[in-house]
């Protein structure tokens, strides 16, 4: 039995030095995983990015080593290293192994670092506490100072060297310590993101990104704004959109509660509005604010409160008409905020939201004065217009999704019936099957020649609706559509801009082992075979995917010799029969349809399980099929024409022209 443990005054620990880090470094990086890795790897890059805002250099080069090494060089000053006399130690005791230990405490007192990445004092400390080692090379004051950390610990000591270059910087190279982070492989695609956006939120500074390929051998990225977000919004609009790009700025000082004291914030936002793209992205201290925060509310608050004015003062809303929401506003919105503060209150260290309340109220006011600015010396019938449409594009789409919802979610009794669905008697999911048939008179063959135990029937009354060119609103009002979906039982995969999912869709709640398409083998049935593939794949997708959906081959010819009978399925067939019966008497019969078909032959071909002949149906590559059917069946018209005249000829042998 194991010995009972006890709580007690000596059951209270400390971890003390590297430990804080290595044993807990979700605490510090947010996550013992991947995410964590990449943040830092960003702590490091941040002390290098605040030296280059600072004025001391321009250019940063960060590099990617095949075992998972990274380097990161900067030309600013050089980290401090030396004897500090007022703290009695060494500097690089200090910033590489002290926690909290930094130069960026007073930037509000006009001292080192005023808009700062870094202000705790604990990036460069815990990156070189989670490394499995870490090589420091630092040139200022005319010396060179070398370093080398593993697992946490210095080895070695400080080497100081004189230096007779003018050059200054720091140089870090590491690797992450898979004894602290559960993986280490950080994407090159994590690099290249984070590069770019420093690059537009930090105005002409140069990031190098080298990627070694292969042992020795590298490919270079460069990144590089002049005009930082300015040059970003314009790249993101192009030369289409609504409005041209407006750059604004603010610089003001402001507090969180009235009792607390002042602090500088800048603020610097580029902002348009367009149809075809929308972002809206934000920084503080070059940070990127993933979740927003302060930036994020005071936009919110901001542009629905100018734009709904304009739209009251100039009777744009129809009566009674509800006001805009903010979606309404973001689905043309393209705005990029930097902003800058010497005190910042960031949700935690991985710094992606910040919650200071002077920050919010000062965008709130700045943007406010900026639109009210714009909106006077500008038309704003498009922008009124786009943001109209986007609000009634998304109250259609609601109204369609509580339509839809009631449609499809419609019980299977006799109140909610879908008119001549013929069902079977299983409950078992894994043994039933679904004809889908063309017509009434098929309905009739079908039923007589299926087994009731397992085979249900669901009849195509009049022409479907091609799904691929029409919205969504018209496509749930055709009532064969809406019945099919009720039958099906799993709901539909339907995204729009306006609604992100209006329909709800569970594999789990599909009501069939098999969807079977059972059409006559002519150019009508081939017509109304794409129309159902068409629609499934538009709004059921995963049926096809995962295998559910199939094609169901009728006899085309039904050839009787004696007392036997041959069913053939094309031309090739028929003739490979008729070579084997010569010099015989037979009987040849065209089938004219499925509902023409005895019901004797139908259980003989389609409706045995022993002898039907069943085509899956393969999604294949999705973007190919998209296209395909785009092709066939969109607007591509010229490209359907090109594809008839290219392709054409290969189906000449298939015409019906009886």
């Amino acid at each position: 039995m194991a010995k009972k443990q006890t709580y007690g005054n000596d059951s209270i620990t400390s971890l003390k030095g590297a430990d804080r880090v290595r044993l807990r470094p979700a605490v510090i990086f947010g996550s013992d995983g991947i995410d964590g890795c990449q943040h830092s790897i960003f702590e490091i890059l941040s002390n290098s990015i605040d030296e280059a805002r600072q004025g001391y250099g321009k250019e940063i080069t960060i590099t990617r080593f095949l075992d998972h090494s990274v380097q990161v060089e900067d030309h600013g000053r050089g980290i401090p290293v030396d004897y500090n006399t007022k703290e009695e130690r060494y500097n690089w005791e200090l910033v590489f192994c002290e926690m909290y230990a930094g130069g960026k405490y007073n930037n509000d007192s006009g001292e080192n670092y005023e808009y700062s990445l870094g202000l705790n004092g604990l990036g460069l400390c815990a990156t070189q506490y989670s490394s499995e080692y870490m090589d420091v090379d630092i040139r200022r004051d005319g010396c060179r100072y070398t370093l080398h950390f593993e697992h946490g610990e210095n080895v070695g000591g400080m080497k100081k060297e004189p230096y007779g270059k003018k050059d200054t910087g720091s140089l870090i190279k590491w690797k992450p310590d898979l004894q602290v982070f559960t993986d280490i492989d950080v994407a090159l695609e994590y690099y290249l993101d984070v590069l770019k956006r420093q690059a537009v939120v930090n105005a002409g500074i140069t990031f190098h990104l080298k990627n070694e390929v292969a042992p020795g051998k590298f490919e270079t990225t460069d990144f590089c704004y002049e005009n930082g977000i300015l040059d970003h919004a314009r790249e993101l609009c192009g030369e289409d959109s609504l409005t041209p790009v407006q750059f604004w700025q603010s610089e003001k000082k402001v507090r969180d509660r009235a009792d607390m004291p002042l602090y500088n914030v800048k603020i610097n936002v580029a902002a348009a509005f367009s149809n075809r793209v929308h972002l809206a992205e934000y920084y503080h201290n070059s940070s990127w604010l993933e979740h927003g925060g302060a930036p994020d509310k005071a936009v919110r608050n901001a542009f629905v409160y100018q734009i709904d004015a304009y739209l009251k003062q100039n009777n744009k809303y129809n009566k009674s008409e509800s006001k805009i929401t903010f979606q309404d506003v973001e689905d043309c919105l393209v705005i990029v905020i930097s902003s800058f503060s010497t005190q910042t209150s960031y949700e935690n260290q991985t710094k992606k939201a910040i919650t200071n309340k002077g920050i919010q109220e000062a965008m709130v006011e700045m943007l406010r004065h900026n639109l009210e600015v714009y909106f006077i010396e500008n038309p704003l019938e498009k922008i009124a217009g786009q943001v109209l449409v986007n609000k009634r594009s998304r109250e259609d789409a609601e109204r369609t999704r509580l339509n839809l919802k009631g449609k499809l979610t419609a019980k299977m009794d006799i109140t909610g019936r879908v008119a001549k669905f013929v069902d079977c008697r299983s409950k078992d999911v894994e043994e039933r099957e679904l004809f889908i048939v063309e017509g009434d008179s098929a309905l009739g063959s079908v039923k007589q020649a299926r087994d009731p135990n397992y085979q249900a029937i669901m009849p195509i009354r009049g022409k479907i609706l091609n799904c691929l060119k029409a919205d969504y609103d018209k496509i749930f009002k055709s009532e064969i559509i809406t019945d099919l979906i009720k039958v099906l039982g799993c709901g539909v995969q339907v995204k729009s801009r306006a609604n992100k999912s209006i329909g709800a869709f569970d594999i789990n709640a599909l009501r069939w082992n098999k969807v079977i398409l059972c059409t006559d083998a002519d150019v009508d049935g081939f017509h109304i075979r794409t129309m159902l593939l068409t629609m499934l794949y538009r709004l059921t997708p995963d049926l096809i995917r995962r295998d559910k959906v199939f094609i169901a081959e009728s006899p085309l010819y039904e050839i009787t010799c004696k007392d036997k009978t041959y069913f053939a399925y094309n031309e090739r067939e028929k003739e490979q029969f008729l070579q084997e019966l010569a010099g015989q008497k037979f009987t040849i019969q065209r089938s004219k349809g499925l509902g023409e078909n005895d019901p004797e032959m139908m259980n003989l071909t389609t409706m045995n399980p022993k002898t039907r002949r069943l085509i899956q149906v393969k999604p294949g590559d999705v973007e190919q099929a998209t296209q395909m059917f785009d092709v066939l069946l969109g607007d591509n018209l010229s490209g359907r024409k090109d594809y008839i005249a290219d392709h054409g000829g290969e189906y000449l042998d298939d015409l019906d022209v009886s």
